[in-house]
């Protein structure tokens, strides 16, 4: 899994655990605040099972390497989301590099069309964002147009 991939994954997810009420689970209601411990029995049975059903999703939903890579006996769910979350975060500054590299070098030649050269900055623009190095409207428009092929260039002169 690349990280776009996991970003998209990962709020897939949780949108998945907050629709059935278990987003707690793998991210603290409240930043640095964990959920109170159950105070029956019967409570702490139901956090272990809803624990355990959420850490079966998760992997359930990932590549076998990444299995191998954060399985750990006992495992709570929210163990396992930072730990992959930690696999995906320590990379993000080399992934900020390739990406901008690759932004600043996408031009409409590399294209059969103009939707999927636009289609292909803006998926860029987008990992962008997700690594903290978001592209800026005006640096969007600039590199759209400076990667135009010839027969699109009076296009790039109206836009500027």
């Amino acid at each position: 899994m690349e990280n776009v991939q996991y970003s998209t994954w990962a709020e897939l997810f949780k949108v998945h655990a907050k629709s059935n009420k278990v987003l707690h689970h793998i991210i603290p209601s409240a930043k640095g605040k964990e959920q109170p411990p159950p105070s029956t029995d019967a409570e702490t049975e139901l956090w272990a099972t809803l624990d355990a059903t959420v850490l079966s999703w998760i992997y359930s939903t990932i590549s076998r390497d990444l299995l191998n890579t954060i399985i750990e006996p006992d495992s709570t769910a929210m163990e396992a989301w930072d730990r992959l979350r930690d696999i995906f975060q320590d990379n993000e500054h080399s992934r900020a590099v390739a990406l901008e590299q690759e932004f600043s070098t996408t031009s409409m030649e590399d294209f059969p069309n103009v939707s999927s050269y636009c289609q292909r900055l803006k998926s860029l623009a987008d990992q962008l964002k997700n690594v903290g190095a978001p592209v800026s409207d005006s640096r969007m428009v600039l590199q759209l147009v400076g990667g135009l092929t010839r027969p699109y260039r009076g296009v790039g002169t109206l836009i500027r």
